[in-house]
């Protein structure tokens, strides 16, 4: 029996533990290495593939700082990586449809039973797209509506917008430049049709991007 070895993709190390401890537990799963974001997980699969043992698969969280799991897993997918199953507790349509255009070939919530989650995994190393019912509804409805895709950034900015932080307290709780901050208002509000703070909110808040 092949095992299939799994590179662990979170920011939070007790989550990666539980999670390690879950897939470890099933007879033909093991986690080769743990990365505590996009860019070091770039970095470890760098060198597992250098090294001759690539993982048969990414388990890829998405809010992470400082690369986030859409852009690792668009650059995994352009490099012609692993295969990528998004495992993660965030679920909005936003997030489900930047991670399945970015090339991730599965999108499941960490509450899913460890059932659910090992098939996921045997069907994201066979090629196969594996959704759980709850995203499929998310994809079906943004087919039928389409909805603004915002980037992961966008999003985080417009969660701190949310607590009523100003221009300068967002540069400074994101680490970019003000003037960066008023470039990401400017594209938010041209993908949401709004041309304000309070009309981006409560759009975002209707679509379920936040």
């Amino acid at each position: 029996m092949v095992t299939i070895s799994l590179l662990l993709v979170d920011d939070h190390p007790i989550v990666r533990a539980g999670l390690r401890a879950v897939f470890d537990a099933f007879d033909d799963m093991q986690v080769v290495a743990e990365a505590g974001d996009g860019a070091e997980a770039l970095e470890i699969l760098r060198g597992l593939t250098e090294a001759g043992k690539p993982p048969h698969a990414v388990i890829m969280d998405i809010q992470m700082k400082p690369m986030n799991g859409i852009d690792a897993t668009r650059e995994i997918t352009r490099a012609g990586g692993p295969p990528v199953l998004v495992l993660t507790t965030f679920d909005t349509r936003s997030d489900i449809v930047a991670a399945v255009q970015a090339g991730a070939l599965g999108y499941l919530l960490k509450d899913a039973p460890p059932e659910e989650v090992r098939q996921a995994v045997k069907a994201t190393v066979a090629g196969q797209r594996t959704l759980s019912p709850d995203i499929t509804a998310a994809l079906l409805d943004h087919m039928r509506e389409p909805t603004p895709v915002l980037s992961p950034r966008e999003v985080e900015l417009l969660q701190a917008l949310a607590t009523g932080a100003t221009n300068k307290q967002l540069a400074e709780q994101l680490f970019i430049s003000q003037a960066t901050v008023k470039t990401h208002l400017v594209h938010i509000y041209s993908k949401l049709g709004v041309d304000n703070r309070t009309s981006a909110l409560a759009r975002a808040r209707e679509l379920g991007l936040i």
